[in-house]
């Protein structure tokens, strides 16, 4: 499905969002401490929008475990490592990564360089490099922590197949569908011997191996990895859970790229269906799916149709943004490139602006979407005879690109 570049990172975004790539029980502290309870809830707010409660919680919990732990001891270290996630969720990303660090180094030093805890700050302080586009540096970080899992639990264990997927992720981004393969590979043999076949965490071994096939072309090898990914969660957790949505919604994304359109479209549906039940016509993952839906349509040509789902998913994300108005940035792209490709300059340029504004102020004016979004709005400039207003916006990207390795 190509209605636009966009599209298969929307697809990609709500698999990431269902499922996830890093565990969050890698991260569980133990002790039933009250500064693991505060700690606990500022995740759990940060999940349900309590933004300002959550770090107000966050910040209680550091302080009641540096009091009940010390601060150098690998327990404060769980707390941190959990917080830092909170923080990076709401885009505090010097604060994540000072936490994620300090996390790391307090059990580098009580634990050793070698022990699993060390593992689990650097997956964490890598998912965050990842997010941001920082793969350069988010890829030693995933190395380390797979050769020290390896070491510590050997070659065939669970965690080992956690880290493989987080190295898979990034290859992923990277567009390294060649590379990110045998890694997934690798953890979905791992799962099967470790779980059985049709436990859920192979479903998402199935779904992310389906997607290195899917974005390099080999359709017919994605396509019984998704299917059977489907068939594991509906058995697990019956039709309409949002693992369910998520499968359907990955194999509704590969048979629109195959121009399998009627096979597409009642999948999307079903997967829009299950979460607007599950969490109302409203919800932020529902947005993602109005999108996918949307592409559907706008590559058929059905433009009256996908323009209101574009909009609708926008309203959402304009009630719900999420801090730093960071997921509004989606939408707009997506709307803003549906009118461009009408000729609808004066329509997508106010959008396409915006996302470029969010964008740098979210992640920053070197990442690789700051880049993306320059040079779109460059090429609307190059469309409607502004040129000189195109040149310093080319210039940015292809320096931002020069910098992070294309």
């Amino acid at each position: 499905m190509r209605a636009h570049p966009d599209c298969p990172a929307i697809i990609v975004a709500f698999a990431l969002l269902a499922v996830g790539l890093f565990p969050s029980n890698i991260l569980a502290a133990g002790g039933g401490s009250e500064s693991e309870a505060l700690s606990e809830q500022a995740v759990e707010l940060d999940q349900t929008g309590g933004y300002e409660r959550a770090i107000s919680a966050a910040r209680k919990a550091m302080e009641r475990a540096e009091a009940n732990f010390g601060a150098d001891n690998p327990d404060f270290a769980k707390v941190i490592l959990k917080l830092a996630g909170v923080h990076e969720r709401q885009g505090n990303y010097a604060e994540a990564e000072s936490l994620y660090k300090r996390s790391f180094r307090i059990n580098e030093k009580a634990l050793g360089p070698d022990h699993p805890n060390v593992a689990s700050a650097l997956d964490g302080l890598g998912m965050m490099f990842l997010g941001q586009g920082r793969y350069a540096e988010a890829e030693p970080l995933f190395q380390r922590s797979l050769r020290i899992r390896e070491r510590a639990v050997g070659p065939e264990h669970l965690k080992v197949a956690w880290s493989l997927n987080n190295l898979g992720g990034l290859y992923e981004k990277q567009q390294k569908y060649a590379e990110a393969e045998p890694l997934h590979k690798r953890a979905l043999g791992i799962m099967e011997k470790e779980l059985g076949p049709d436990h859920p965490g192979v479903a998402t071994s199935l779904n992310n191996l389906g997607n290195a096939f899917h974005y390099q072309g080999n359709y017919s090898a994605a396509e019984p990895l998704y299917q059977r990914s489907l068939r594991i969660r509906e058995k697990a957790f019956g039709p309409n859970h949002p693992a369910v949505a998520n499968s359907l919604n990955s194999l509704a994304g590969l048979y629109g790229s195959q121009r399998n359109y009627a096979e597409a479209e009642p999948l999307y549906r079903r997967s829009l269906g299950i979460m607007e039940g599950l969490h109302g016509a409203g919800n932020r993952q529902v947005a993602l799916l109005l999108l996918n839906l949307g592409s559907l349509y706008e590559t058929e040509g059905k433009f009256k149709e996908a323009e209101p789902l574009y909009k609708r998913a926008l309203g959402i994300r304009e009630k719900t943004p999420g801090p730093g108005q960071r997921d509004l940035a989606i939408p707009l792209d997506v709307l803003a490139q549906f009118y461009y490709g009408q000729g609808r300059y004066a329509e997508a340029e106010p959008l396409y602006k915006r996302s470029l504004r969010i964008k740098t102020a979210v992640l920053g004016p070197d990442h690789p979407d700051v880049a993306r979004s320059q040079t779109k709005l460059a090429e609307l400039f190059r469309a409607t005879g502004r040129d000189a207003e195109a040149e310093p916006l080319e210039q940015q990207a292809g320096r931002i690109h020069a910098m992070k390795g294309g």
